[in-house]
């Protein structure tokens, strides 16, 4: 199946315990619905894994797998990545809610029309999701991080393929240090 059918839902982050149970780093807004999607699928597309949550751990559902049986089997998961088929997911309920992929390579704009670049990823730290971008142009420096409000990211259209981002004008000037001031 192609990738661009195929959404990422979680990565197997470790063993646990001795009877081949794996805690898994969800990407689903619930991270034990994680199983709820049915058999998901490795990068390849080609080994099925039928996850059954047993419990959480940290926030991190622990799951089994079936054919996983032991504590080995399971290390031996440590960093599979889990897809799903789009076609497995709900359809966004809400007006201004996405689905990560959905934003991937989309072209951002300043709100004048200028291009700024396009979208590369987004990033979850803990403090809210953040956009990055890769500005447009020969002379592009690094990704800018964006954080991806209402009041810096006004309007994203997946429809039409366009982000429209609003900085402010001290948004890329680096501020002066007060100790050296």
């Amino acid at each position: 199946m192609p990738k661009a059918d195929m959404l990422l839902l979680g990565v197997i982050v470790g063993a646990k315990g001795i009877k081949g149970e794996v805690k898994i780093k969800s990407f689903t807004g619930i991270p034990e619905d994680i199983a709820a999607y049915g058999p998901l699928q490795d990068a390849s597309g080609k080994t099925t894994f039928n996850l059954k949550v047993v419990s959480l751990s940290k926030g991190l559902p622990v799951v089994r797998i079936k054919g996983i049986s032991d504590r080995n089997a399971a290390e031996a998961l440590k960093g599979t990545e889990l897809y799903v088929s789009r076609d497995k997911l709900p359809e966004t309920e809400e007006e201004e809610e996405y689905y990560y992929a959905d934003l991937i390579g989309l072209p951002v704009f300043f709100q004048d029309g200028t291009k700024f670049g396009s979208i590369s990823c987004l990033h979850d730290f803990g403090a809210g999701d953040m956009l990055e971008i890769v500005p447009e142009g020969k002379g592009a420096k690094a990704a800018v991080l964006v954080p991806f409000t209402a009041e810096m990211v006004p309007e994203v259209d997946v429809s039409t393929g366009r982000v429209v981002v609003d900085l402010g004008e001290d948004f890329f000037e680096i501020p002066e240090n007060p100790e050296k001031a």
